[in-house]
C-alpha cells in the first residue's frame, strides 16, 4: 500500500499544475515504467493506458490563480495534497518526488530527490500527471490555437513566446513568471 506522487507543469508559462497519486495493483508489471520525461509521447500514452487499468490513482490540480497567490512550489504541494486526498485507498506510505511534502499531509511519507527516475511508483505518477495535463492543455488549445499549447503544453517554446508578443497574454498565463511579467511591465511603462 505505497503511493507514489509527482507533479507536472511547474516550469510552464500557462495552465495549472497537475499532480498524480498512484497505488499499484499487486500484479502490475513495472518493467516499462520510467520517468515521463524520458518517454516519447506515444510510449507515455501507452504506459498511461496500462497504468489506469492496473492501479488506483487520483489527480490534483492547482489553478493559475493559486500559482500566483501561493507561488509555484506551494501550488505544486497543494496539487499533491489534493491528489493524495482523492485516493480511494489510503496508503501506508507516500513516496513523493523532490525534497518537499505538503504541510498538511497526515500520512507517513518520504521525499525522494529524483524519485521519478528511481522509484517506479513515482515514475508512474509522473506519467499519469503528464498525460492528464497534456490532455487538458490540448483541449484548452482549441480556444487559443495561436499559442500552440497542443504541442508545447504551455512551456516557453519559441513559438509560444512569439505568440505572446503578437497576441498578448491570456487569463491562462502565469503573470508572475518572468517572460509574462516582463511583457506586462514593458506594457505598463509604455502607457505611462
Amino acid at each position: 500500500m505505497i503511493a507514489g506522487v509527482d507533479e507536472v507543469g511547474r516550469g510552464c508559462l500557462s495552465g495549472p499544475v497537475f499532480s498524480a497519486a498512484i497505488i499499484f495493483n499487486k500484479k502490475i508489471d513495472v518493467s516499462g515504467i520510467i520517468d515521463s520525461k524520458m518517454m516519447s509521447r506515444n510510449l507515455r500514452v501507452k504506459a498511461f493506458k496500462y497504468l489506469i487499468k492496473n492501479s488506483t490513482y487520483a489527480i490534483g490540480t492547482a489553478s493559475v490563480l493559486e500559482i500566483e497567490k501561493f507561488n509555484i512550489l506551494n501550488a505544486s504541494l497543494l496539487a499533491m495534497q489534493r491528489a493524495i486526498d482523492k485516493l480511494k485507498i489510503k496508503p501506508k506510505l507516500v513516496l513523493i518526488d523532490g525534497n518537499f511534502a505538503p504541510k498538511k499531509l497526515k500520512l507517513n511519507f518520504k521525499t525522494i530527490i529524483n524519485g521519478d527516475k528511481k522509484i517506479p511508483v513515482i515514475s508512474a505518477a509522473s506519467i499519469i500527471a503528464k498525460v492528464k495535463r497534456d490532455l487538458f492543455m490540448t483541449k484548452l488549445s482549441k480556444n487559443y490555437p495561436e499559442y500552440d499549447w497542443k504541442n508545447n503544453f504551455g512551456y516557453g517554446t519559441p513559438k509560444h513566446l512569439i505568440a505572446l508578443q503578437k497576441y498578448g497574454i491570456t487569463k491562462h498565463h502565469r503573470k508572475k513568471f518572468k517572460p509574462i511579467h516582463n511583457i506586462l511591465m514593458r506594457r505598463k511603462r509604455e502607457t505611462l
